[in-house]
């Protein structure tokens, strides 16, 4: 089982046989995970799940308030199968594992075989680490399609994580309809065309890219993702990484320093220079965006970035500067607090929470804010300490972009080379925080940046088989780093990777790439040598 359970065991020495006339009970409060159950595991094995049965020949669905929020004790002995969980949510994760209890063509969309089905007679109790278990897509950069997106979704529940950061805007792309601002999409989704390989790469892709979600097409995604007992968390991009929108709305940059009407949606790959404006008119815009972007997720928390914004323009710019000494905050970082502060001001009121990368730490870290600390451990170390919650989610561990393996097969090779096993023996509690500082580390995030990633088949390969390692470093309950077991590990994803082969995901086969997978001759950025650890 991928991730592993805290206790799992043999309750006795055989196996269960599902048939055409094996029931699926739900007790209240467990019907969607019943529906789930009969569209995945219905659909691979062809087995009905009638709703009713008599004798053993049952699986049962049920609410335990005794046990914790999300976990599930999973019992299948002579008697029905019984799937127990603290909530729905618990017992959704229990029909996970009852699904990679079967053979892993379970995983499938239709049946291939006519071999029965028959469940393992055993007995799991388990519960999560951490309540923060995230993925994170940036689909602004290389444009995933709503199925794409919804694919992910289920890769994500099938391997029990619960958050799934949306990156909807930057400098390349926007791609949220905003119906009060329709150039947004109108202009701001499509480039004229892409760098291919990094920023340093002489080639290009000569085509038109983009993209949008329509606002029907966002309320579908987080329905779905709430099926799967899956948080969807938007991120909208302040003050930086926002050249779409104002190449959408020029009036939104710092117009008395350059001319932002020949501005366009970025085409290139970095940090661009062109920032918002701190002025009033684009705080009024923003408001304006957050209004229908409230509408359509209901998630606690709202990522408004905040990360490598850079100031050069400000500097330069007399509004930006006349702004600095009226609002007293002594210089640009300030002022990007103050900006920071605005919002986290404006969210609360409105019963939310802001989350935001690192930088949000500098020039003072806005009250009730929590951080995604992507720069190391150090920025999560910061807020732990002051009180502020934090997902960890550096990027010298759990940035999946970060390449596989040294060599030059590796596709796009960027960053430092991040094996399966280091992602494995990745913790996200730094050993300098003390348990009451600990508390504040809500859990953990994998980054998936999609520069180098033109499509989903490149980002299967960047994610898979890391996340699966990932998943399991943010469920379960491990030994240190270097005590974990990961000889073990890999027999378990012997299995698993024929789940994945089920499932479709074109991931980096441990023999390395195969001869589609690769990208000869496009430039990356590898970093060599092992990784700070700070």
């Amino acid at each position: 089982m991928i991730p592993a359970p805290k206790r799992a065991h043999w309750s006795a020495a055989g196996h269960t046989a599902l048939d055409r006339d094996t029931a699926l009970e739900a007790r209240p409060g467990t019907e969607g995970v019943a529906r789930w159950l009969r569209a995945t595991v219905g659909a691979a094995t062809g087995l009905p799940f009638p709703e009713r049965g008599d004798g053993a020949n049952r699986v049962v669905l049920g609410i335990d308030p005794e046990l914790p929020p999300e976990g599930y004790r999973l019992v299948n002995d002579d008697g029905p199968c019984l799937i127990e969980g603290g909530d729905a949510a618990g017992v959704f994760y229990g029909a996970q594992t009852f699904r990679q209890l079967l053979r892993p063509d379970a995983f499938r969309r239709a049946p291939v075989s006519p071999l029965g089905w028959d469940v393992p007679q055993i007995a799991v109790e388990d519960s999560p680490r951490f309540g923060w278990r995230g993925l994170m897509l940036d689909v602004s950069r290389h444009f995933t399609p709503k199925d794409g997106v919804l694919r992910y979704l289920d890769l994500m529940a099938a391997h029990k994580l619960n958050v799934f950061h949306f990156h909807l805007t930057d400098d390349q792309g926007w791609r949220i309809e905003i119906r009060k601002y329709p150039r947004l999409t109108e202009v701001g989704s499509w480039r004229a065309r892409t760098k291919f390989g990094h920023r340093a790469s002489p080639l290009w892709e000569e085509k038109p890219h983009g993209g949008f979600y329509t606002q029907d097409d966002i309320r579908e995604i987080v329905a779905y993702a709430a099926e799967r007992h899956i948080t969807v968390v938007p991120e909208i991009d302040v003050p930086g990484h926002s050249q779409a929108a104002i190449a959408a709305y020029p009036e939104l940059g710092n117009t008395d320093v350059i001319d932002t009407t020949s501005l366009t949606v970025w085409d290139s790959w970095g940090i661009s220079a062109n920032v918002l404006a701190p002025t009033d008119n684009t705080l009024r815009f923003y408001e304006g965006v957050f209004e229908e972007l409230l509408e359509l997720f209901p998630s606690e928390f709202v990522h408004i970035g905040g990360d490598e914004c850079l100031k050069d323009q400000w500097k330069r710019s007399p509004a930006a500067q006349a702004r600095i000494a009226e609002l007293g905050v002594g210089d640009e970082d300030g002022l990007q607090s103050w900006f920071i502060r605005h919002f986290d001001t404006w969210l609360t009121a409105r019963g939310r929470r802001l989350i935001g990368w690192d930088e949000i730490l500098e020039g003072g870290l806005a009250e009730g804010a929590a951080v995604s600390s992507w720069r190391g451990y150090a920025g999560g170390i910061a807020a732990a300490r002051s009180g502020h919650d934090v997902v960890m989610c550096p990027e010298q561990h759990v940035y999946l972009d970060h390449r596989q393996a040294p060599g030059e097969d590796e596709p796009v090779p960027i960053g430092y080379v991040r094996t399966l096993e280091d992602v494995y023996r990745f913790d996200p509690v730094p050993p300098q925080l003390t348990s009451a500082e600990a508390v504040h580390v809500l859990g953990t995030q994998a980054n998936l940046w999609t520069e180098v990633m033109e499509d989903h088949a490149r980002v299967d390969y960047q994610a898979f088989p890391r996340l699966a390692a990932f998943a399991e470093v943010a469920w379960s309950v491990l030994p240190a780093p270097a005590e974990r077991d990961f000889a073990d590990f890999e027999r378990r994803m012997a299995v698993h990777y024929r789940r994945l082969d089920a499932l479709g995901v074109g991931y980096r086969p441990p023999a390395g790439p195969l001869p589609w997978q690769r990208r000869p001759g496009v430039l990356g950025r590898p970093i060599e040598g092992a990784p700070p650890n700070r």
